[in-house]
């Protein structure tokens, strides 16, 4: 299909450069075939049914944004995905400066050779010394924020909090799997009330949910890998709800890109542990979830081709212009969306 398709025009000052507070206060889109309606992420236990379930990524964010020197050049680094205990793929502001064998000293002593150069641009990187990376980053590192906000504001104190879900517990990610960014403890008490069940695993976002596409045809765009895990007990329950009627409702694009690589073509969930790759535009069918939960998404981006599939682009274009001219906050720190493709029984 021609990306162009899949491209809108955003005033610039839709874009939410601050959560709402409380989280669970911001506004949520309902978007189903043939309607949509204003609501806020705290009716969401109104708007699904007893047995329905949740299913949310529990990744944690690392503070993946570094800054640092190779000799007298300033090297701006974004890690993107582990490739070892001590190595990470990342994508480098100033890359072409560097070759393998280059060192690079970032903060509070931290340092990283240059171990070589991948065909997509990123950078391998080994860090120096036997520290835990994790220590490391935690010494040197700030979170990394979309592009569309570092470039508006600096990152502070604040997104540490901010930008990490209440389900954050396995470490890995370089980016937030934001539509959980909007939950909080007293909207789960409100859905485990309305008999609304929930499931985590877990998928590690990397830096590449924010590269462009720059093709003009999704057949020729090279999708990026994210490593994740779901385990035999956790595909075991999820089947369990759709056998018994219930929906499946992802909570995030990832979540929906790791259900469907594990996905057979009865919808029925596998484990699994691995990298995917999984591209997801109008025409690919959607098996394993009969719902998604998500932030608004970039003109001409593969999430808002993914959405586009779910829900078809019409009616998602019909969408978005309702939420542009309606002032929806768009993108990680925004507003939410609940798009239901099939109508209630």
């Amino acid at each position: 299909m021609r990306v162009d398709l899949f491209d809108f025009d955003l005033p610039p000052d839709r874009i939410a450069l601050r959560p709402a507070r409380p989280r669970d206060a911001a506004r949520m889109l309902l978007v189903e075939r043939q309607r949509i309606a204003d609501h806020t992420v705290r009716d969401l236990p109104s708007l699904l049914r007893a047995g329905d379930m949740l299913v949310f990524n529990d990744t944690r964010v690392l503070p993946a944004q570094l800054e640092g020197r190779r000799g007298e050049a300033r090297v701006g680094v974004t890690l993107h995905k582990r490739a070892g205990p001590r190595e990470w793929w990342a994508f480098v502001r100033n890359a072409r400066r560097l070759r393998a064998g280059d060192r690079v000293d970032f903060a509070d002593e931290v340092a990283a050779y240059v171990v070589e150069r991948g065909q997509d641009g990123a950078v391998l990187l080994k860090f120096d010394g036997a520290e835990p990376v994790e220590e490391l980053l935690a010494r040197a590192g700030t979170m990394p924020l979309p592009p569309y906000i570092a470039s508006k504001r600096p990152t502070d104190a604040d997104d540490a909090v901010d930008y990490q879900t209440m389900f954050a517990r396995e470490t890995g990610a370089v980016a937030a799997p934001t539509a959980a960014l909007h939950f909080t403890p007293a909207l789960i008490d409100a859905l485990d009330a309305a008999g609304v069940r929930r499931e985590t695993l877990t998928l590690h976002v990397g830096a590449g949910t924010f590269l462009p596409v720059k093709a003009d045809d999704t057949s020729d765009h090279r999708m990026h890998a994210e490593w994740g895990r779901i385990d035999p007990a956790t595909a075991d329950r999820i089947n369990a709800v759709r056998a018994a009627g219930g929906r499946i409702v992802a909570v995030g694009t990832t979540v929906l890109r790791l259900l469907e690589s594990a996905a057979d073509d009865r919808g029925r969930i596998h484990p699994f542990e691995g990298d995917t790759a999984i591209f997801i535009t109008p025409g690919t069918p959607i098996r394993a979830v009969d719902g998604l939960m998500t932030n608004f998404h970039l003109p001409r981006s593969t999430l808002f081709m993914l959405v586009s599939a779910l829900m078809e682009l019409d009616t998602m274009q019909a969408a978005y212009r309702h939420a542009i001219a309606s002032g929806y906050r768009f993108y990680s720190y925004g507003d939410a969306s609940l798009l239901l493709p099939h109508p209630a029984k």
